[in-house]
């Protein structure tokens, strides 16, 4: 029977070679879809377990596959170690640093092909999606390099029995639910992520890919971003946030902005500990030819530098803080906190641009704080490492930096650190430029009671080689028109009383107004040597060399302090057997009146 509606020869034609192929593809399709799901499973399960040489285990409930729109729709796929494998791997020392755990509700596969995956074995997908994935890492230190395995197959090796090649264009993880927990330590270390998004670009496993070092796990690029990720220490002094993370193995470069490490507040904090109050906030940081892989597997950092731009760094001294003279403090030197690190750490260069350190001090003879700041600080800082192979190259960590001191006189300072030194060597130096002294008041005020009334420093210079036992070198301050004020805490008023007649006495008789004190003289310099005392922590250690310099500068030198100190002993004296016998004489006057009016 001849269909009616094929009446015209170019109906026939197009019925002949569209449409029936149309209808044996559709029909195809349908086969297809129905059987596809068991084949692709094998196929699966085949090359994870081939290619991560029987570690991993993958598998799913459902899997759905559209050839039209070459799409595959896998439903609750899984992968998981094989822990049995991994225990016998680690008791073979085989192990990996890494294990993971990956579960996916929907992973959805676009523009594949899946004839030339059945008939040619090549697997090749443009895109590869995975929304609201839950991964969880755990990190054991199995080993530190590389280890020796028999077999040295590559990736493309393992798998091309069962396949030729594979190839993905993108693959996306969305909104990913990251677990990390490391057991290097004595307690496991959790840190939870949200709001993270991974892409891979061209991931490539080939005979031409399988040695190709530009590449990582065979992706040309790995964009990791993590936003608004924050937490809290495990002591809950401390919490911390990053506003936004970006790493990309094809530039080596991990950006990071808004870093912030926030301390309790004052009074929690002091009360639940006796450390030091640190605050930092980093506007924005950048780590160039980052070795992620390296780190990934060893946790070793490397990189070529790391800069730092814009910021602060606050240090509140502790109050509370237990004074403990046989306790020595060396391992507050930064050469000895770098030789502490738990860690491979090898960077090149550290580039500080535009960072305010604030240092402050609670007084408890005034009950007031003082700070001293360095503003706007930048440098560089040369070879920070704790890699044995790099520190037998070169054992010094250089550090050179301009600040403002006080926003206001320009600090021009350079440090040299030795990394292998047992007595923790160092030498700093720097000069000081021209600064009204009476800026230094909210720090000489609280901290020491005395209020510079004028001066003005021309320049501080100073040069000082030191290590955990002794500072030595030369100190020279030149300045004009220095005048102070002695003062005394009134803590009824909760403010300072000047004491005037120690103050006039102090700008008569001790202090130098100038140095030099005529141009034509030769200024006052102080070559000092300071013998650290052992609970005497890094920075309190060097900054009392300096004012062990300075105080010979103004005129208040070793013989003149002690001759001072003895006529304020006889001054003080003298001023309480006043008051003895001006009391002495108000008790007699008291005596007669009473006995006076007993007579009457």
């Amino acid at each position: 029977m001849q269909l009616k509606f094929l009446k015209h020869k170019w109906q026939k034609v197009v019925f002949k070679f569209v449409l029936i192929p149309v209808v044996v593809i559709l029909l195809l399709a349908i086969v297809v879809n129905r059987y596809w799901s068991p084949i692709l499973a094998n196929k699966v399960r085949d090359v994870v377990l081939t290619s991560t040489d029987s570690l991993y285990k993958a598998d799913f409930t459902d899997a759905e596959l559209h050839v039209l729109q070459g799409k595959i729709v896998i439903y609750n796929l899984s992968l998981i170690p094989d822990t049995a494998v991994y225990n016998r791997k680690k008791k073979q020392h085989l192990a990996p640093n890494n294990l993971l755990e990956l579960h996916v509700k929907r992973l959805s596969l676009l523009h594949v092909h899946p004839f030339s995956l059945y008939f040619n074995h090549k697997l090749n997908i443009g895109q590869v999606v995975l929304n609201q994935p839950q991964l969880n890492i755990t990190y054991q230190r199995n080993h530190t390099k590389d280890t020796v395995v028999k077999d040295h197959r590559t990736a493309w090796q393992k798998i091309s029995k069962s396949l030729q090649s594979v190839h993905i264009g993108q693959i996306l993880l969305n909104d990913v639910k990251f677990k990390y927990e490391v057991y290097t330590g004595h307690k496991v270390v959790v840190s939870e992520l949200k709001e993270m998004n991974l892409t891979a670009s061209d991931l490539l496993i080939d005979s031409a890919t399988q040695t190709d070092k530009s590449r990582l796990l065979y992706c040309k690029d790995i964009v990791t971003e993590l936003n608004n990720y924050s937490g809290k220490t495990t002591n809950g002094l401390y919490s911390y946030k990053i506003k936004y993370l970006k790493l990309s193995t094809r530039t080596s470069h991990l950006d990071i902005e808004g870093l912030h490490l926030e301390p309790a507040t004052t009074n929690i904090f002091f009360n639940k500990s006796h450390s030091d109050r640190f605050g930092i906030g980093i506007d924005s940081l950048q780590l160039n030819n980052f070795d992620f892989l390296s780190y990934h597997k060893y946790r070793t950092i490397t990189a070529s530098s790391l800069i730092l731009n814009g910021g602060d760094i606050n240090i509140f001294t502790n109050p509370n803080k237990i004074k403990n003279p046989s306790l020595d403090k060396v391992n507050s030197f930064p050469n000895m906190m770098v030789r502490k690190i738990d860690a491979d750490i090898k960077i090149d260069t550290v580039r500080l641009h535009r960072v305010n350190i604030a240092y402050s001090e609670f007084n408890n003879k005034s009950n007031k704080t003082g700070s001293i700041s360095f503003n706007n600080t930048s440098g560089h800082i040369y070879n920070i490492t704790t890699n044995k192979e790099a520190i037998a190259k070169n054992n010094i960590t250089a550090v050179k930096l301009t600040t403002y001191f006080m926003n206001r006189g320009r600090l021009d300072v350079g440090f040299n650190f030795n990394l292998t030194d047992e007595n923790a060597a160092f030498s700093y130096k720097g000069s000081l430029g021209a600064m009204n002294m009476g800026v230094l008041n909210q720090a000489t005020m609280p901290l020491a009671m005395v209020k510079i009334t004028s001066g003005t420093v021309k320049q501080f210079n100073f040069d000082i080689q030191a290590n955990s036992k002794v500072f030595k070198g030369k100190v020279t301050l030149l300045y004009n028109d220095l005048k102070v004020a002695i003062l005394k805490a009134d803590t009824a008023n909760d403010r300072f009383k000047r004491q005037s007649l120690i103050s006039i006495f102090a700008n008569l008789f001790v202090i130098k107004h100038n140095n030099p004190d005529k141009d034509n003289e030769a200024p006052r310099s102080a070559n000092v040597v300071y013998v650290r005392p052992k609970d005497s922590p890094f920075f309190k250690t060097m900054w009392k060399t300096l004012l062990d310099g300075i105080m010979p500068c103004v005129g208040l030198d070793a013989k003149t302090q002690k001759a001072t100190a003895q006529k304020m002993a006889e001054h003080r004296k003298n001023k309480q057997n006043r008051l003895d016998k001006k009391a002495e004489r108000k008790k007699r006057n008291a005596e007669k009146e009473r006995k006076k009016k007993g007579k009457k």
